[in-house]
Order: structure tokens, then sequence, then C-alpha cells
């Protein structure tokens, strides 16, 4: 079997698991503003199977979620004609600017948000439906979480390059996906200080917000080089 062809088996089974998820007030907001420079080019265009990894990563978000806005390069607006969203937006410079700006297009009557970086074309509607059912309980807002295994080391810049500061306990990190789940408006007062974060809960736990780790998806893998496309392939 090709590489197109397992990757469409693989991924043509999502979208009905989400059915028993209450999607009534709850969007999502798909960034795929990066640039790619790591990757060589639009990563977030790449075909993998029989679509792009865009399509894979907002055909999810729309089965699992009320709307969808989609933050892209305003290079890449024309790609997007084909797409089933809601509304379509510039990205920023960063990464927290382009989810500020889908912030900004966003009905009133939305109170959950779900932040997913297009480039985890893997992420399932289960990982949706479990950060999005983590916040209808009451957390501010819930992650996706993987254990980390291999050793950690803190690090700091030494006069002939890194050195060690100390080694982390594993048992206490975690390596975090998306999409990401967040009650609104403590998303929206996370981000008005327009401080600048990886990932969404940084800037929610910065002002005291709880955040809940659900399982994650060695299947969210992220795509960042090439290497990482071939890898979600298989």
């Amino acid at each position: 079997m090709t590489n197109s062809a397992k990757s469409t088996q693989r991924f043509g089974i999502r979208g009905q698991e989400c059915q028993s998820v209450p999607v009534e007030h709850v969007w999502s907001i798909v960034l795929a503003a990066g640039s790619g420079s790591r990757f060589g080019g639009n990563k977030q265009l790449a075909m993998l199977g029989n679509q792009r990894v865009l399509d894979w990563s907002v055909e999810v978000a729309r089965s699992c979620t009320e709307g969808v806005i989609l933050v892209i390069n305003p290079e890449n607006i024309e790609d997007t004609a084909d797409l089933n969203v809601d509304v379509v937006v510039s990205g920023g410079a960063t990464r927290s600017e382009s989810v500020r700006n889908g912030l900004g297009a966003l009905p009133d009557a939305v109170n959950i948000v779900v932040i997913h970086d297009a480039a985890r074309p893997g992420a399932s509607a289960a990982l949706y439906q479990s950060v999005i059912e983590a916040v209808k309980a009451g957390a501010d807002a819930a992650i996706p979480g993987l254990a980390v295994t291999d050793t950690l080391k803190q690090v700091k810049d030494g006069p002939g390059g890194k050195e060690v500061v100390s080694t982390m306990d594993r048992d206490t990190t975690t390596a975090v996906q998306t999409p990401q789940a967040f009650d609104r408006k403590m998303l929206e007062a996370a981000h008005l200080d327009t401080r600048e974060a990886t990932d969404d809960a940084g800037l929610l736990e910065a002002i005291g917000g709880t955040v809940k780790v659900v399982p994650g998806d060695v299947a969210a893998i992220k795509i960042t080089t090439q290497s990482d496309l071939a890898i979600a392939a298989e």
C-alpha cells in the first residue's frame, strides 16, 4: 500500500466521533499562518494522502465545533476558497497575534474556543471531544499532553556553548499538543496584555487560570520538516 493510500485510509475514518459533543456555542480557530521556513515551503498546503494538510485540520474542526475561523498567511488566502470555514482572517507577525486576530472574528454567542494548529493534521475528533468536555466540566482550559520519554536537561548559555543547569523530572513534565480548548472569557483575558507564547495555555497560566491535561495522541504529530510529513503518512 502506498503512503498516499495509507494516510487516506487512516484519516478517512475520523469525523464521526464528535457526534456526542454538543457543539452549540463552541467554535474553532485553526492557525495556518506560519511561513514554513524549516519545512522549505508552506507545510499547510502540502499533500497528505488525497488532501492537503490544511484540509484534514479544517475537516476535523468542522466535524466537532459549531463554527470554524481560519487564520492564514495573507499570501495564501486564495488557496482557501474551497474550504468549509465560516471566516477567514489574515495571520499576524507571531502566533499569539494570529490567535488574537481569530478571537476578534468570533460571534458574541461563542463561550468555548478551540485553538488548533493546522500543522497537526492527525489530531482526531476524540482529542477535540476530550478538551471540549473538560472545559464544559469547569476547567478554564484543557490541553492534550503526552508523557515525556527522553531525559530533559535545563541548560544555559556558557562561554563555550550550552551548559547543563539541572536534569528535569520527567514525571512532572508533559509534551503538549493541540487542539486546546478554552473558556472564551479567560482566553480573551489572557491575551489582553499582548504577551507572546508558544501556546495559549501558557498565557492562561500566567493569569492564574486552571489548565487541565487530557491524554494526548501520538498521531497528532506536528509537521515541522519534510520528514515529519513522511512520518504522518505512515
